[in-house]
């Protein structure tokens, strides 16, 4: 409590350090979500994770991680999505995870984990048929590069990694998948938002 500020400050302060809520239909599924200023889109699900959530394929029994969670709209719509895989959600922003944690509970998602990571830094020897992130546009392309190896090293054969990013990226995020997968395919490109993925093989 900040003593001496207008009591109108003081209450819409009071309004911003309470939690958004809101609800959205993701991929046939409704969900509800808490998230806080501080984290990446926090009024509603971003343009570019809908792209995305629309164009990737996945199995009803896939293993699934969601790389750079936030509050967990792309992990937690694969966890229902895919209801005979396990799903597991990390962030290197405790803010994130708290966050991803809550909403998997909310929504009653009982084949996730959601964990504080550094890219794949805490996920051991664990192996996936399918890893998702939206890249942040900021981070150098060194960090992208320890993503894609790293996640080339836990994709089980046939698995797929999508990425979703600014589409002034794309032409790095496709040079960057052959040189690491071996293969390459723009699923989507936009004005704003491409969809990139690479399979295992």
């Amino acid at each position: 409590m900040n003593k001496g500020l207008p009591s109108e400050t003081q209450e819409y302060l009071n309004q911003l350090r309470e939690d958004i809520v809101f609800s959205e239909k993701l991929c046939g599924h409704d969900l509800k979500f808490h998230t806080t200023w501080g984290l990446f889109s926090p009024k509603g699900v971003d343009e570019g994770s809908r792209l995305l959530l629309d164009l990737m394929e996945i199995k009803e029994d896939d293993d699934s991680i969601d790389l750079g969670c936030g509050y967990g709209p792309l992990g937690l719509t694969m966890a229902k999505l895919a209801p005979k895989g396990k799903h597991l959600l990390v962030d290197k922003d405790f803010v994130a995870i708290e966050y991803s944690q809550m909403n998997a509970r909310l929504n009653r998602l009982d084949n996730t984990e959601v964990f504080l990571s550094n890219g794949f830094n805490q996920v051991g020897d664990r192996r996936f048929d399918l890893i998702v992130s939206n890249l942040p546009a900021k981070t150098g392309k060194e960090l992208y590069y320890l993503y894609f190896y790293d996640a080339l090293a836990r994709l089980n054969p046939g698995g797929r990694i999508y990425v979703v990013t600014i589409s002034g990226l794309r032409k790095f995020v496709g040079r960057a998948f052959k040189e690491v997968f071996g293969n390459y395919k723009k699923v989507k490109q936009g004005k704003v938002y491409t969809v990139a993925m690479a399979v295992k093989t």
